[in-house]
């Protein structure tokens, strides 16, 4: 269900609550069917979503919050191994014995458990359907000239609440796989130097993606004047969440 018109932001208004007094912002969207899914950009690379009674991890970090004060998984999706992606305090902390995991193979590997997907793979949890895809880096790379993500290593997802598409792009850059992401109604994209993208490249992506909503995540700086102006005549709507400065990770 691509959200197309503005009049239908006013017909459902978002729901912004603090939970457990952690100043953490939940938007509520309908998801048709009378469900609604609700989105929580917990900081950094980290999200929640809540649909039909479950709750969904993305990447839980334990730098971010306190996540034993946090709803428990009934799913935890990790996109790649890096430490503030993969974090086992965090995991611990919100993890049960019926919880399920997404993983790409190389956090399968450390973790020794997870359902592992790679880049064009398609899996379910329960009526959630979920999509792996690419993220990686083009331009930006370490001393040793190794790029900081590498393709075919690490995910993004698309996941399908009902009629709702929601884009977590992961750690990449604005790569040409994203012109293949076809209505995207909420987008999480990352934004900082040197690991992920620049303005332009971020610019560029939700230009490529075009979601009505968009989340940029996982940075330490946003020229909210910038891109704003930049994205002012699309049908984009940019959703801030203040990040903490986490430094270079």
């Amino acid at each position: 269900m691509k959200i197309q018109s503005i009049i239908y932001v006013f017909l459902f208004a978002f729901l912004c609550v603090n939970i457990n007094a952690q100043n953490i912002q939940t938007d509520s969207y309908p998801a048709g069917n009378d469900e609604t899914l609700k989105v929580t950009l917990i900081g950094h690379g980290s999200a929640m979503f809540e649909y039909n009674n479950r709750v969904i991890h993305i990447d839980p970090y334990s730098n971010v919050v306190d996540y034993a004060k946090l709803p428990k998984a009934d799913l935890i999706i990790l996109t790649h191994e890096h430490a503030d992606h993969l974090d086992m305090k965090a995991i611990d902390a919100v993890k049960t014995p019926q919880t399920q995991f997404i993983v790409s193979a190389i956090c399968n590997e450390q973790l020794g458990y997870g359902e592992i997907v790679g880049n064009g793979d398609k899996t379910a949890f329960e009526t959630v359907l979920i999509e792996a895809v690419p993220a990686y880096n083009i331009v930006h790379k370490r001393p040793d000239g190794i790029h900081y993500h590498p393709k075919g290593r690490g995910n993004g997802y698309v996941l399908t609440f009902g009629g709702l598409r929601v884009y977590v792009a992961g750690d990449t850059e604005n790569i040409p796989e994203m012109s293949l992401l076809k209505d995207i109604d909420i987008a999480f994209l990352p934004k900082n130097l040197p690991y992920t993208m620049t303005d332009e490249m971020f610019i560029d992506a939700a230009k490529t993606i075009q979601p009505t909503y968009l989340y940029p995540y996982h940075f330490s700086e946003f020229d909210e004047e910038k891109i704003g102006k930049a994205l002012k005549k699309t049908n984009i709507q940019l959703v801030i969440r203040p990040m903490k400065n986490l430094g270079k990770l």
